[in-house]
């Protein structure tokens, strides 16, 4: 900057940049290195990231929190549970269908202008849900803002990996993922004390304040849209993946509250939305715009990713009801002690994922997720093999923190590695393409973890007239052996799934981009 003011004030002043005769020439200023450049940007993508996160903690407190206070909406609106269920279903079914949209949306309209709207969209259906006056415009509203939820982690996810140096993508992915972290451990004990002290409705009124300031930081820090080449809608496409999501979606939540994957209410939705599906790829992998770019996976690094991240994630966060189930059915635990005792695997997570962002970006991904997945598996078998009635609870937090520590250094240099050395225009079908993927495991693990844990416990007769039930003390006593020992059983399942996620890791990149 001194070298060029310098130099603009001598040409105003007549001069010539010719040095006088016979003097030595001034040294030539150099641009920075690449280095020097990208660390003069990263402040600026510091604030990006964690406006992201601020944005995101929205959407997954808003998954954790609403579940709380179910029983709290069926008495207030003296509706039935089955109703009232869809204050939860109707925003994951909104969610899910929304994503597929979004790589063309961001391709359309511009990650900045994309994220802003998805903002402005999720904060006023939070603050008309807030304002229902029944239960019918309850759902409505969750509707709305699950159409603006279902933007914002892949448009975010968009956004960052075009403004981050692919050196730094590792820990910026890690600072983003602080959001899965932060969201579920306050959810849980936030939502309970605005259920309990103050009212349901500040579970969405508390969006308000939240949007605005990411609204506000978004407008002001993140990088202006530049015009690029724009892509037909694929129509068809559309009308077959957001519909075929959503129908999948629905009947493998349907499967896991009733417990049961073979009633026509079940099966109907899932065949309907497996077909849909499976069309839509057969028409993207012949379509000149498909609305996905399946031609991503030709690459072995997103490839690999994408199988590591589907087996890893559905294992691992299809499991996570299983142990504050265990803490409340056979400890006889509060559901308040139970989420406290899972604090600390909480807690490691968050603090794995910014140590293997770092390392991921020194030494490549392959290795940390390797170690990652190696770590997770130790901590499910251990609850595999040595959960018992009276297991102590210094081992049970042992296994979690290890869990926790290795679900925290698997996930997010998986998404890393999946967006490494891919061009601006990819950003956005890679995100959409890991956010289905997140989305749609998720929802299948824990459907399937529901069904395994349910019947498991049927076929050792010790059934407690449902899962979450409260049941006399006694009874609890007397059930205790045989229900724990169908949560180990569920646990294996869980393991076997993590483990086999080590096949698809090995094709990860070892060595830094």
């Amino acid at each position: 900057m001194t070298v060029t003011a310098s130099s603009s004030a001598g040409s105003r002043d007549g001069g010539s940049d010719a040095p006088p005769p016979g003097s030595t020439p001034p040294p030539r200023s150099t641009p920075p290195s690449p280095p020097a450049a990208a660390h003069a940007a990263a402040p600026r993508v510091n604030a990006i990231v964690l406006t992201l996160v601020l944005g995101s903690i929205m959407t997954t407190f808003d998954m954790t929190v609403v579940n709380i206070a179910i029983n709290r909406l069926t008495q207030d609106f003296s509706a039935p549970l089955a109703t009232v269920q869809w204050v939860a279903t109707g925003y994951s079914l909104a969610l899910g269908a929304m994503i597929p949209a979004t790589a063309w949306a961001t391709g359309r309209f511009g990650g900045r202008r994309l994220y802003l709207a998805a903002i402005v969209l999720f904060t006023l259906g939070s603050v008309l849900a807030g304002a229902a006056w029944n239960i019918e415009s309850l759902i409505a509203f969750r509707v709305l803002q699950g159409l603006g939820g279902g933007m914002i982690m892949p448009v975010g996810m968009t956004i960052l990996i075009r403004a981050a140096d692919p050196e730094r993508l590792g820990r910026m992915m890690s600072l983003l993922g602080l959001a899965i972290l932060v969201g579920p451990l306050s959810g849980p004990v936030l939502g309970g004390w605005l259920v309990d002290e103050v009212s349901w409705r500040w579970m969405f009124f508390i969006n308000i304040p939240v949007g605005a300031v990411v609204i506000a930081l978004a407008a002001r820090i993140f990088p202006r849209d530049t015009p690029r080449a724009h892509r037909p809608l694929d129509v068809p496409g559309l009308l077959m993946l957001s519909p075929g999501l959503a129908a999948l979606l629905y009947g493998v939540t349907s499967g896991g509250e009733r417990h049961d994957f073979g009633s026509p209410g079940v099966v109907v939705p899932i065949v309907a939305g497996a077909l849909l599906i499976v069309a839509f790829v057969a028409r993207a992998l012949t379509a000149r715009a498909p609305l996905i770019d399946l031609g991503l996976f030709r690459a072995r690094s997103f490839a690999a990713a994408s199988g590591t991240l589907a087996l890893f994630a559905s294992g691992y966060f299809g499991s996570m009801l299983l142990l504050p189930l265990y803490y409340q059915i056979v400890r006889g635990e509060t559901a308040t002690m139970a989420g406290l005792l899972g604090v600390t695997g909480a807690l490691a997570s968050g603090s794995a994922m910014q140590v293997a962002g770092r390392l991921s970006d020194k030494f490549g991904p392959g290795k940390v997720v390797l170690t990652g997945i190696t770590a997770a598996a130790s901590g499910f078998a251990l609850l595999t093999f040595a959960l018992a009635a009276d297991t102590p609870y210094w081992l049970l937090i042992v296994a979690t923190t290890v869990m926790g520590a290795g679900g925290g250094t698997t996930m997010m240099p998986t998404m890393a590695a999946a967006a490494r050395g891919l061009s601006h225009d990819q950003a956005p079908a890679a995100s959409t393409t890991v956010s289905l993927i997140n989305t749609m495991v998720g929802a299948v693990g824990t459907a399937v973890a529901s069904v395994l844990l349910t019947n498991a416990i049927s076929t050792r007769g010790a059934s407690v007239g449902g899962l979450g039930v409260q049941v006399p003390d006694a009874t609890r006593r007397e059930l205790a052996p045989a229900l724990a020992d169908a949560f180990q059983h569920t646990y294996g399942w869980a393991l076997a799934v993590i483990v086999l996620a080590l096949i698809p890791a090995f094709l990860l990149p070892r060595r830094k981009s």
